[in-house]
């Protein structure tokens, strides 16, 4: 997989393959686009003697294997494992689309590594009727209507409850760390961080993947800071709430009941799931949800939809039809679609190329150290994400992008902190990169209005008020003297055939130059 540019918040998707059972619904949304600009040439994978479905992790047959990796993209359902080994063994896979809410049948990790993004997608009343009894009395219940509603995750899913909740009257709470307070409220739900949401809470309601952040997610710390007799439900994954605690949290009355369709195993066989599918203030289902025939073709449906809103080979037209909603591995994927974000990634991602001139190279044992000022910069933790891409841009043998930019960090030794300070109004970035060898050196930028990443400073040297421009052919240069150095440098490069066309000079205790050039040019 080749280095992305700027746009790599979009990949090139030509050939996708399907598994079986309800993803051909796809093929009429694809179609089109096979026509137009010969993208997205779907294929329905129906082995005469294998099929992809059904293989458990370690089984899956190499003929499947093979056939999977001359594919851009898979479109999966629960039954269909996608591991490691299918990652590793394609070079061109780009896109894995759950038609679905779980990705436990994904390897998430290789996935992130490889650059790959990941998308996916009143019982006991009737029973005592059944039975000859007439127990009103045992089943009166709470109204919604006044009530909060704290939607964990506001994907898709999370934000259909809210909606539909609101119309029962509730009031909606919500967190979800990649979307803003302005995008929870333009659907009418205020966004609060995770400690403001237990003590709030008449009703939690979660609808996130099961990742290494969300299990156990309810716990028995948790409930005991939730306003008493708060109640659960869910009916995305098992394992985002824990069980024993739940169950605990019943008897003592923390929980005022729980209505659950997953479970951590299933179907259900430890004493502690059993015996909390019992519980008198327990409704428990057997995993339905998109159990209809609508769903299950909706569910592929979207997934085709976000393939189209993903792929660069789409007309922008096209791709502006559908939205991104369910991006499993790369939150800084989702958030570089927020046009408002976009500006601020180019900024960050240039800072990390400077960065890495001015270490002379990605080193092992390097501390890059992240500060951002102002309001509305406080959300916009990915940025983290778009120094280390910059950084690594050029030092990497992987394909490098936004998806597994940390995970090749970290394999690379480099190590990231990430402090905000909201108290000062101007909204600036700062990265430092320290390192034994190479010392400290640390750069400043902003994004003026019109969303152009500026460089403000580079260590002690300021780039007078206003800054300069960063990106379209800018060259950063260290010297010791003004005159001296600039006629060298402004020589050096007309001997390449370089047409100059601007100069910014800025002086500290060392001085810098910024030359851009007419032309794209390397320079050292």
């Amino acid at each position: 997989m080749k280095e992305q540019g700027e746009n790599d918040i979009f990949t090139q998707i030509e050939l996708v393959l399907a598994s079986v059972k309800g993803n051909p619904v796809c093929v009429p949304l694809l179609e089109p686009y096979q026509k137009s600009v010969s993208i997205l040439r779907i294929t329905i994978i129906q082995f005469a003697h294998c099929d992809i479905s059904g293989y458990s992790l370690r089984k899956l047959p190499q003929e499947c294997v093979n056939i999977c990796t001359n594919y851009d993209g898979l479109i999966v359902r629960s039954d269909t494992k996608v591991t490691g080994d299918v990652i590793a063994a394609s070079s061109t896979l780009r896109v894995v689309g759950r038609a679905g809410t779980g990705v436990d049948n994904i390897d998430i990790d290789a996935a992130t590594r490889k650059g790959v993004i990941v998308l996916k997608n009143v019982a006991s009343a009737s029973q005592s009727l059944r039975e000859g009894r007439w127990d009103r009395k045992l089943y009166t219940g709470s109204e919604l209507h006044g009530k909060t509603l704290a939607v964990l995750g506001l994907g898709r899913i999370g934000r259909e409850v809210a909606t539909r909740m609101q119309a029962y009257g509730m009031r909606t709470i919500g967190f979800d760390p990649m979307v803003t307070a302005e995008g929870a409220k333009s659907f009418n739900v205020e966004k609060l961080e995770l400690e403001e949401i237990w003590p709030l809470a008449d009703y939690i309601t979660v609808h996130t993947p099961l990742i290494p952040q969300t299990k156990n997610l309810i716990n028995n710390e948790v409930l005991t800071k939730c306003k008493k007799g708060v109640r659960i439900v869910n009916v995305a994954r098992g394992g985002i709430v824990d069980e024993s605690a739940l169950l605990s949290a019943l008897k003592d009355g923390r929980c005022g009941g729980a209505a659950l369709d997953v479970f951590v195993e299933e179907p259900p066989k430890h004493p502690v799931t059993l015996e909390l599918i019992q519980h008198p203030k327990v409704v428990a289902t057997p995993h339905l949800g998109a159990s209809t025939d609508e769903a299950q073709q909706r569910v592929a449906v979207e997934i085709a939809e976000q393939f189209i809103a993903l792929a660069s080979n789409c007309r922008p037209e096209d791709r502006a039809k559908y939205q991104v909603t369910g991006v499993v591995n790369a939150p800084v994927l989702a958030a570089a679609m927020v046009p408002s974000n976009a500006p601020w990634i180019s900024l960050a991602k240039e800072i990390g190329r400077l960065m890495a001139k001015m270490i002379q190279g990605v080193i092992p044992a390097t501390q890059i150290d992240i500060k951002t000022t102002g309001r509305e910069l406080e959300s916009m933790k990915f940025l983290s994400t778009a120094v280390l891409a910059g950084m690594l841009t050029g030092h990497t043998k992987n394909g490098l992008n936004l998806i597994n930019a940390p995970a090749l960090a970290k394999e690379a030794g480099i190590q990231v902190s990430l402090k905000h300070d909201s108290s000062k109004e101007s909204q600036f970035m700062e990265v430092t990169v320290k390192h034994a060898k190479m010392g400290s050196h640390s750069a400043r930028g902003t994004v003026r209005a019109d969303e152009l990443p500026y460089l403000l400073s580079i260590n002690d040297a300021t780039f007078g008020q206003s800054g300069i421009v960063l990106g379209n052919n800018a060259h950063l240069f260290q010297g010791q003297d003004h005159n001296t150095n600039l006629a060298s440098i402004v020589s050096g490069l007309a001997a390449q055939g370089a047409t100059i066309t601007s100069v910014a000079v800025a002086t500290g205790k060392n001085t810098w130059f910024v030359v851009r050039t007419a032309e794209t040019m390397q320079t050292p």
